[in-house]
Protein backbone atom coordinates (compact mmCIF):
# COMPACT_ATOMS: atom_id res chain seq x y z
CA UNK A 1 0.00 0.00 0.00
CA UNK A 2 2.76 2.68 0.85
CA UNK A 3 4.82 1.91 -2.53
CA UNK A 4 1.22 2.91 -4.43
CA UNK A 5 1.46 5.57 -1.90
CA UNK A 6 4.74 6.57 -3.04
CA UNK A 7 4.24 5.95 -7.14
CA UNK A 8 1.26 8.16 -7.02
CA UNK A 9 2.82 11.11 -4.65
CA UNK A 10 5.73 10.66 -7.06
CA UNK A 11 3.28 10.66 -10.35
CA UNK A 12 1.83 14.25 -9.03
CA UNK A 13 5.68 15.46 -8.66
CA UNK A 14 6.63 14.46 -12.02
CA UNK A 15 3.26 16.12 -13.78
CA UNK A 16 3.57 19.13 -11.42
CA UNK A 17 7.46 19.57 -13.20
CA UNK A 18 5.96 19.07 -16.60
CA UNK A 19 3.16 21.73 -16.17
CA UNK A 20 5.90 24.35 -14.79
CA UNK A 21 8.56 23.13 -17.80
CA UNK A 22 5.59 23.92 -20.00
CA UNK A 23 3.46 27.50 -18.61
CA UNK A 24 7.76 28.65 -17.89
CA UNK A 25 8.32 28.42 -22.09
CA UNK A 26 9.94 25.43 -22.06
CA UNK A 27 7.25 22.98 -23.59
CA UNK A 28 4.51 25.11 -24.20
CA UNK A 29 6.86 28.11 -26.48
CA UNK A 30 8.96 25.56 -27.93
CA UNK A 31 12.17 26.91 -26.41
CA UNK A 32 13.23 23.67 -24.63
CA UNK A 33 15.08 22.23 -27.57
CA UNK A 34 16.71 25.63 -28.62
CA UNK A 35 19.70 27.41 -28.21
CA UNK A 36 18.81 30.40 -26.54
CA UNK A 37 22.76 31.87 -26.84
CA UNK A 38 22.60 31.07 -30.24
CA UNK A 39 19.24 32.63 -31.10
CA UNK A 40 20.63 35.84 -29.11
CA UNK A 41 23.80 36.06 -31.16
CA UNK A 42 21.87 35.71 -34.61
CA UNK A 43 19.68 38.52 -34.13
CA UNK A 44 22.30 40.97 -32.30
CA UNK A 45 24.27 40.18 -36.09
CA UNK A 46 21.45 39.68 -38.65
CA UNK A 47 18.06 41.30 -37.10
CA UNK A 48 19.28 43.97 -34.56
CA UNK A 49 20.40 46.35 -37.41
CA UNK A 50 16.35 46.89 -38.28
CA UNK A 51 14.35 45.57 -35.35
CA UNK A 52 16.57 47.17 -32.69
CA UNK A 53 19.00 45.45 -29.59
CA UNK A 54 15.67 45.63 -27.57
CA UNK A 55 13.52 44.37 -29.89
CA UNK A 56 11.74 48.39 -30.62
CA UNK A 57 11.67 48.41 -34.22
CA UNK A 58 12.26 51.27 -36.30
CA UNK A 59 10.44 54.67 -35.36
CA UNK A 60 6.85 55.09 -36.99
CA UNK A 61 7.11 51.60 -37.76
CA UNK A 62 3.45 51.39 -39.24
CA UNK A 63 3.48 54.50 -41.30
CA UNK A 64 5.27 53.85 -44.90
CA UNK A 65 8.56 55.30 -45.53
CA UNK A 66 9.24 57.29 -48.87
CA UNK A 67 9.81 54.20 -50.62
CA UNK A 68 6.35 53.29 -50.07
CA UNK A 69 7.52 50.19 -47.50
CA UNK A 70 7.03 49.65 -43.90
CA UNK A 71 9.91 50.41 -41.51
CA UNK A 72 10.91 47.56 -39.24
CA UNK A 73 8.20 46.54 -36.58
CA UNK A 74 9.45 45.72 -33.04
CA UNK A 75 9.75 42.32 -31.54
CA UNK A 76 8.77 43.20 -28.27
CA UNK A 77 5.02 43.20 -26.84
CA UNK A 78 4.17 46.70 -28.28
CA UNK A 79 4.54 44.84 -31.62
CA UNK A 80 2.45 42.30 -33.89
CA UNK A 81 5.28 39.43 -33.91
CA UNK A 82 3.59 37.38 -31.15
CA UNK A 83 -0.07 37.89 -33.03
CA UNK A 84 1.50 35.54 -35.83
CA UNK A 85 1.50 31.55 -35.37
CA UNK A 86 5.54 29.38 -35.51
CA UNK A 87 4.62 28.35 -39.08
CA UNK A 88 4.54 32.00 -40.72
CA UNK A 89 6.98 33.53 -38.34
CA UNK A 90 9.54 31.05 -39.74
CA UNK A 91 8.21 31.48 -43.13
CA UNK A 92 9.13 34.68 -43.03
CA UNK A 93 12.36 34.45 -41.74
CA UNK A 94 13.46 31.99 -44.09
CA UNK A 95 12.35 33.49 -47.31
CA UNK A 96 11.50 37.50 -46.76
CA UNK A 97 8.14 39.07 -46.31
CA UNK A 98 7.41 40.01 -49.59
CA UNK A 99 7.92 36.37 -50.60
CA UNK A 100 5.42 34.90 -48.10
CA UNK A 101 2.66 38.47 -48.86
CA UNK A 102 3.13 37.81 -52.14
CA UNK A 103 0.75 40.01 -54.73
CA UNK A 104 4.03 42.48 -55.38
CA UNK A 105 4.06 43.30 -51.65
CA UNK A 106 7.76 44.87 -51.17
CA UNK A 107 9.35 44.73 -48.23
CA UNK A 108 12.80 45.39 -47.11
CA UNK A 109 12.48 42.36 -44.97
CA UNK A 110 15.23 39.44 -46.93
CA UNK A 111 14.76 35.89 -45.62
CA UNK A 112 17.47 34.37 -44.12
CA UNK A 113 17.47 30.62 -45.44
CA UNK A 114 20.67 31.00 -47.76
CA UNK A 115 22.57 32.81 -44.79
CA UNK A 116 21.33 30.41 -41.94
CA UNK A 117 19.82 27.06 -41.20
CA UNK A 118 16.02 26.14 -40.44
CA UNK A 119 17.41 25.26 -36.76
CA UNK A 120 18.89 28.29 -36.36
CA UNK A 121 16.59 30.76 -37.30
CA UNK A 122 14.15 28.40 -34.96
CA UNK A 123 16.39 29.68 -32.07
CA UNK A 124 16.13 33.23 -33.40
CA UNK A 125 12.79 32.97 -33.02
CA UNK A 126 12.95 31.66 -29.31
CA UNK A 127 15.21 34.00 -28.02
CA UNK A 128 12.70 36.36 -29.44
CA UNK A 129 9.47 34.97 -27.83
CA UNK A 130 11.51 34.37 -24.56
CA UNK A 131 11.88 38.24 -24.31
CA UNK A 132 8.15 38.53 -24.04
CA UNK A 133 6.02 38.97 -20.87
CA UNK A 134 3.69 36.14 -20.21
CA UNK A 135 0.43 37.45 -21.42
CA UNK A 136 1.71 37.49 -24.97
CA UNK A 137 3.62 34.42 -25.49
CA UNK A 138 0.37 32.83 -23.95
CA UNK A 139 -1.05 34.85 -27.15
CA UNK A 140 0.99 33.32 -29.60
CA UNK A 141 1.33 29.84 -28.41
CA UNK A 142 -2.50 29.28 -28.46
CA UNK A 143 -1.99 31.35 -32.31
CA UNK A 144 0.64 28.59 -33.37
CA UNK A 145 -1.60 26.13 -31.48
CA UNK A 146 -4.54 26.82 -33.59
CA UNK A 147 -2.66 27.15 -36.77
CA UNK A 148 -1.25 23.69 -36.34
CA UNK A 149 -4.12 22.08 -35.72
CA UNK A 150 -5.96 23.81 -38.94
CA UNK A 151 -2.87 22.88 -41.15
Amino acid sequence: MRARWALAILAVLVAAAAAWAWTSGAGGSGNGDRDLARGAAIYAEACAACHGANLEGQPDWRARGADGRLPAPPHDATGHTWHHPDRILLDITMRGTAAVVGGGYESNMPGFADTYSEAELRDVLAWIKAQWPDRERAMQERVTAEDRAAN
